[in-house]
């Protein structure tokens, strides 16, 4: 008997998918992407309307042979890839690498048996405008690192690379790092008054002089602080006004890709790409709805849903008391699609078994911030005194919750502050008077969160993208994070964008990247045509980059040193690398040698436990030094800096400690734990 072929894109979704369709139905993966654009070549034809050339990648040649042996047995074959202009651009590839003639298309944003059931009575065809402003994007990108990275290897250094969207974002953390180089702090004062009714204590702060509002950095030093504690000395402390209301604080939004990769990272420190990759799993698990969403759309079934688990478990006056609807702000959002929101409303975190910690954490985030936003508003009970000193004008705030609402399923930050109960003539007697001193401070560093919500501002890609932005950016080692984990660019991160900014000023800069993305979701709405999209960006930026060719001169990097080649004599070179600064002999290539300059934040100043057991001291063996490498794919690892020559490697960060029981170097495992590198010992200790 002939079945319908159902292909998703993981395995994972496949096996969601296959326990709720029954016989008739064979699910399979095509592990994610089965075309793409040649590795080693551009891969676009500039001369001709852009037209790419497509290649199925050696890993997917045998998932396309078995797909096609199934799709011809099948008596249809229906695509369910992601509903997003990636998952619409896999439905179309798959279409011309298996040559099929008439394939459903269908898309749902949660797995779930009503979904699905609902997506295969509504079947349509793949949409060309999606899947071409996919090809677009991606064209796009091609061009900007296959024509700019060689620019760079010629005009700075061997091994750069650029990206449309990621020279952006680097772009964005060179000019933050910039505003905290030339910040100069500011000096100002603030008045404090310890007051106290009967036996009950409480602050108030200086706003006003003779009735005039103080500007934040009116009180500008201490001789001016001084000069206002003069003045109240002695002063009687006089309740001029009080307000007393009842104020309501609103639950926020279900998630959006954006902010619940803010959340997660606030809250949890789980990088966008993690984020992503838990939610990947959540959804294709079918615990979750679609997560690469820009909307704040809620279905209809979700808030009834809602209304009844709230109802039911917290009481009806917990339930806001209609259906919250969100407005999405983006304009370019995809309305069609949902907020992140748990596809089962009644099932709670505790319900979920024998799932990973990390997936939960972000499941209990996810679902408690959509509960959350179908509950009534907290209620605090507010008060406001203002307070006449003299000519001076004080105030003191109170605030008490009087019914948690929504703040009973999702926890924000507030802090609860008791006054007396004030009256207004209330003569009340002054505990203390306090000067405080404080500085203005620049702008913080981007973290992964604050910067996830600037690119999402200024339409800098799209939610897809966030994560791999970051993690590119990182491995290319153009920043990297401290230890507040904050974004610092490094020293080729700078030249590399000061050299972009200065001649390719179209491809950084953030209103050309956001109008990009406009004109892309353009062709996405079949407004304009891809290959419009390419040429508008093309021609102009080919034109000038022939011009530069020719005009930039050739960055010098090098610096030379007082230092010799222990292998031929002849003098080191420091030179700046992807990795940072190391001295390298000044022959190369005839000498290879290179070693790690002091200093440099990479050299652990570690000396090798492999290089120190095999040197020979009468043949002058030195001993190498442990530094932090990266992979290509950007993953930190710690190793000789006499590679290729010593290979000893560690994937834990290494302490200058051996082992008390077997001498092996030791490694940390996390902030409180070390351990011996060696596996087969099970020395450990707390730090």
């Amino acid at each position: 008997m002939a079945k319908s072929l159902v292909i998703v894109e993981s395995p994972t979704k496949a096996k969601t998918i296959q326990k709720f369709l029954g016989s008739d139905f064979v699910i399979k993966s095509s592990f994610g992407h089965v075309r793409d654009l040649p590795k080693k070549e551009l891969g676009v034809d500039v001369e001709n309307d852009f037209k790419p050339k497509y290649v199925i990648p050696t890993k997917a040649k045998k998932v396309i042979a078995e797909l096609k042996k199934e799709s011809a047995k099948a008596d249809n074959t229906i695509l369910a890839t992601d509903e997003d202009r990636e998952g619409e651009s896999i439905a179309w590839h798959l279409q011309e690498a298996l040559k099929l003639k008439n394939p459903q298309r269908i898309v749902f944003h949660e797995i779930t048996k009503s979904a699905i059931e609902k997506a295969l009575k509504t079947p349509r065809h793949i949409d060309m405008n999606l899947a071409e402003a996919q090809q677009a994007r991606r064209i796009l990108d091609r061009i900007v690192g296959y024509k700019i990275s060689p620019f760079l290897w010629k005009k700075i250094a061997k091994g750069l690379s650029a990206g449309r969207v990621q020279s952006v974002a680097v772009r964005l953390i060179v000019e933050r790092e910039r505003e905290i180089e030339k910040f100069i702090a500011q000096e100002y004062w603030g008045i404090e008054a310890l007051l106290k009714k009967e036996n009950q204590e409480f602050t108030a702060f200086l706003i006003k002089k003779d009735d005039k509002a103080l500007d934040k950095l009116e009180i500008k030093n201490t001789e001016e602080a001084n000069k206002i504690l003069e003045d109240l000395n002695n002063s009687e402390y006089i309740v001029n006004s009080v307000e007393k209301k009842e104020t309501r604080k609103n639950p926020s939004p279900p998630f959006t890709t954006s902010t619940l990769q803010q959340a997660a990272w606030q809250k949890f420190k789980f990088s966008a790409k993690a984020t992503m990759s838990l939610a990947q799993r959540l959804y294709e698990e079918g615990n979750i709805t679609y997560h690469r969403t820009d909307s704040l759309n809620l279905s209809e079934d979700s808030l009834g849903a809602a209304k009844n688990f709230i109802s039911q478990q917290y009481g009806q006056n917990y339930w806001a008391g209609q259906p919250v609807r969100y407005k999405t702000k983006s304009s370019g959002a995809q309305e069609a699609h949902e907020a992140i929101r748990p596809a089962y409303p009644d099932k709670t975190p505790e319900s979920l078994k024998n799932i990973d910690p990390r997936q939960l954490k972000l499941y209990t985030l996810i679902w408690q911030r959509f509960i959350a936003s179908q509950m009534a508003p907290a209620v605090f009970d507010s008060v406001s005194a203002d307070i006449k000193a003299q000519n001076y004008t004080f105030r003191a705030n109170g605030q008490t919750l009087k019914f948690d609402g929504y703040l009973k399923v999702y926890s924000t930050k507030f802090e609860e502050t008791t006054l007396p109960d004030l009256e207004e003539k209330d003569n009340l007697k002054l505990t203390k008077l306090n000067s405080i001193q404080h500085f203005t401070e620049p702008s913080a560093r981007y973290t992964e969160a604050s910067l996830v919500k600037t690119l999402e501002k200024y339409g800098i890609g799209r939610p897809s993208t966030y994560a791999p932005i970051i993690s590119t950016i990182q491995a290319r080692n153009y920043v990297s994070e401290n230890e507040q984990k904050r974004f610092v660019p490094s020293e080729m991160g700078i030249i590399v964008n000061d050299v972009l900014v200065e001649n390719f000023p179209e491809v950084v800069d953030v209103d050309f990247t956001a109008k990009m993305e406009q004109e892309l979701d353009g062709v996405a709405e079949g407004k304009d045509t891809w290959v419009k999209a390419c040429k508008d960006f093309y021609t102009p930026f080919a034109k000038n980059l022939a011009e530069k060719y020719k005009e930039v001169e050739k960055k010098d990097l090098v610096k030379e040193t007082d230092k010799i080649c222990p292998k031929c004599g002849a003098p080191l070179i420091e030179r700046l690398g992807r990795f940072g600064r190391f001295y390298a002999c000044s022959k190369f290539p005839e000498c290879k040698h290179t070693e790690s300059v002091e200093g440099d934040k990479n050299n652990l100043n570690i000396i090798c436990p492999k290089c120190h057991a095999s040197r020979d001291l009468s043949k002058g063996d030195k001993t190498g030094k442990l530094i932090a490498r990266k992979t290509k794919k950007g993953k930190i690892f710690y190793g000789c800096n006499s590679y290729p020559k010593c290979d000893f490697a560690l994937w834990d960060k290494p302490i200058d400690e051996l082992c008390p029981k077997c001498d092996s170097i030791l490694i940390e495992k996390n902030k409180k734990t070390v351990k011996c590198s060696n596996k087969e010992c099970d020395y450990s200790k707390e730090r």
